[in-house]
């Protein structure tokens, strides 16, 4: 799944002022709308979902050839197990098949794969999978897929409190001890920067439980695109906007 800059006859060139963009370390995507896509179009909702996996693979080209190192999906939240059991065990197939089929593009393309969410909960044989490809994708350099699966804000926060009170009844820390830098080390995604940009498809204005620690201080781009059809020149809409920001951190 290599990348190029190649504009189609009468397309729209978004790329023309990518070397004045500024370029996020870390961006996070709520990839909303498949179901909406597929019923546009008179399809079964899974066909939405495929038609979604696609927009994944092209849009982990586009920031690994823009320079994104860390891109956060949220592929599958908490809520999401409530859906018809048939509509879930359908999209845990479809995702058992996507990590089968593109680990050896995350190879060729030095995509390294990372994942984050109470990730007990996925059926084993999507587990294994997921433990196959992350363990081969370890050590490729390029931009780092991080898929959030079985995920919740809440939970994630319940899960990191609940590491530091073991740690506290152990001895190991006191109260004083926790702070901002204590909480953020045992949440999901410990090592890695807080997203800059948060993007949500599909025009909706919420969070959606999504990394509810981290991007207390990211952008928010919301676009009306549905997820199918977020691409690359929809992506470099987000960044122009996001370079258009103020970041002050509170500062003046």
């Amino acid at each position: 799944m290599k990348f190029t800059l190649k504009k189609k006859k009468n397309e729209h060139d978004a790329s023309g002022d990518i070397a004045e963009l500024k370029i996020p370390a870390h961006v996070a995507i709520i990839m909303d709308g498949n179901g909406r896509w597929a019923k546009k179009r008179g399809m079964p909702r899974l066909a939405g979902h495929r038609a979604g996996a696609d927009s994944v693979r092209k849009i982990v080209e586009s920031c690994d050839a823009l320079g994104v190192r860390f891109l956060t999906l949220y592929a599958f939240s908490s809520e999401n197990w409530n859906r018809p059991e048939k509509e879930v065990n359908a999209l845990m197939d479809l995702l058992e098949k996507f990590l089968r089929n593109k680990t050896p593009e995350m190879m060729d393309d030095n995509v390294k794969l990372g994942a984050i969410g109470r990730l007990d909960m996925l059926p084993n044989n999507v587990r294994t999978e997921l433990d196959k490809a992350i363990a081969t994708t370890a050590g490729n350099t390029g931009v780092t897929m991080n898929l959030a699966l079985s995920y919740g804000g809440r939970e994630e926060i319940v899960d990191a409190a609940k590491e530091l009170v073991k740690q506290a009844v152990a001895g190991e820390i006191s109260a004083d001890n926790v702070d901002n830098a204590a909480f953020a080390a045992e949440t999901y995604t410990a090592g890695m920067p807080d997203p800059d940009l948060l993007i949500r498809t599909s025009g909706e204005l919420r969070l959606s439980n999504f990394l509810l620690w981290q991007l207390s201080y990211a952008e928010i781009v919301i676009t009306d695109k549905l997820w199918p059809d977020f691409r690359h020149d929809a992506l470099v809409d987000a960044l122009r906007e996001y370079t258009k920001r103020d970041r002050r951190f509170g500062k003046l």
